[in-house]
């Protein structure tokens, strides 16, 4: 992630400052850029003939992210504002342009022209409706030929979007579409940082977790006019989807898995640490008993880890309902954590010793106390784990408490 203080953008144009006392525009049209002169000037056109045919008052901001031809020039000419972007990204180009931008309702959408700005209507009625988020929805609008690669139409979109769906409990049918609109309060409350491509899932999963009113509208894709490859890089930025997706569901990927597999460990490791056990004909030996370790120590890592998860989380993202911050917010979960890990571990690390000092002074056989071994042992690293996560945890929730008050 890449912290909103380096998005600082430098504004030209024509309409570049901001003028005190002036008519703030009810519609601001944020363009990311860079280097699209064959199409930049298309959808600037398209989206002041919007403003003109329903009389309001709107503006047209550009991000340039560096660009290196004529777009800079000509966006400026058509009197759309430009502001400077030094941080490359897509997400780092919209974000520097939506803070500058003045409107009530600011809607986004590529350069290419494979959104068409003439549907800017359909997002200003939405908004004008109470959505506070609008997203366009390609698959129900329809892609023209040759508008989205196969890879991406029938893969990559679809199995994304699915697991963004299910991660996130969102009915977002094109999770990943461009052409999306939101007011200025839902886009300070969204609170997206990510410099690349994945900007776009991070809109989305932040605006459901900060409970704002969404709605989709369909919207057509058209081959882009470019003249030239995109900028996107299907693995690379897939991937970067996919990582942002997962690190933002702690509950569905640390939490309840973390949970299931902890009691499920403690349950075997408590039911075979006196030794190998019958049931129905089973037979339950020292191989279940590793399996009972590991799923007690993945499982108390989930969760310690979700919990961390959660803390970051809510650290850069202000708007959070979640009631497990709060709640480690009020008590004192260093101390909880140092204390109960820290009895876990001597408590298992004392055991330890104790066999060991059997074997080497009484003797025996040693199989007999190979199951309880695995037991302390699991305490002492379940325990330790605990300890050093709770200084973690306190390094994260000083920080988060000097930026928000529960």
């Amino acid at each position: 992630m890449v912290d909103r203080l380096d998005f600082a953008p430098v504004q030209t144009g024509r309409d570049g400052g901001r003028a005190d006392g002036a008519e703030a525009p009810l519609v601001s049209a944020v363009i990311p850029c860079l280097n699209e002169e064959r199409t930049l000037g298309i959808c600037i056109r398209k989206a002041f003939d919007v403003f003109a045919k329903r009389g309001i008052k709107g503006e047209v901001v550009v991000g340039d992210n560096g660009s290196s031809d004529r777009s800079v020039e000509i966006a400026e000419s058509l009197g759309a504002r430009v502001v400077h972007q030094r941080v490359k990204g897509y997400g780092a180009a919209i974000s520097a342009a939506a803070e500058s931008a003045r409107g009530k309702y600011l809607v986004m959408a590529d350069a290419d022209d494979s959104y068409d700005w003439s549907n800017l209507g359909d997002f200003i009625d939405a908004l004008e409706g109470g959505a506070e988020l609008v997203m366009g929805d390609r698959f129900a609008g329809g892609i023209e030929p040759g508008a989205m690669p196969p890879l991406h139409r029938y893969l990559g979109n679809p199995v994304l979007s699915t697991i963004a769906r299910w991660l996130h409990h969102s009915p977002i049918r094109d999770f990943h579409c461009g052409m999306r609109g939101f007011t200025r309060d839902a886009f300070r409350r969204m609170g997206a940082r990510s410099p690349g491509m994945e900007f776009a899932s991070e809109m989305v999963i932040n605006a459901h977790r900060a409970g704002l009113v969404i709605r989709e509208v369909p919207i057509k894709l058209y081959p882009d006019k470019r003249g030239r490859p995109p900028h996107l890089r299907s693995f690379r930025d897939g991937w970067r989807h996919l990582r942002l997706i997962i690190a933002h569901a702690p509950d569905t990927m640390y939490l309840i898995p973390g949970a299931g597999l902890l009691l499920a460990g403690i349950f075997g490791l408590a039911a075979l640490a006196a030794g190998p056990v019958r049931i129905g004909g089973w037979y339950f030996g020292i191989h279940f008993v590793a399996l009972s370790s590991m799923a007690t120590l993945i499982g108390l890592l989930a969760i310690l880890f979700g919990v961390l998860a959660k803390v970051a989380i809510a650290i850069y993202h202000p708007v959070h309902s979640d009631r497990i911050v709060p709640w480690l917010m009020r008590g004192r979960p260093l101390e909880w954590l140092v204390f109960s890990g820290g009895v876990l571990a001597v408590a298992g690390f004392v055991a330890d010793a104790l066999l060991a000092l059997h074997w080497i002074f009484v003797g025996g056989p040693m199989e007999q106390s190979v199951h309880l071994t695995f037991v302390t042992t699991t305490a002492c690293v379940a325990g330790m784990s605990m300890v050093l996560s709770g200084f973690v945890l306190k390094l994260l929730l000083d920080n988060l408490g000097d930026r928000r008050v529960f």
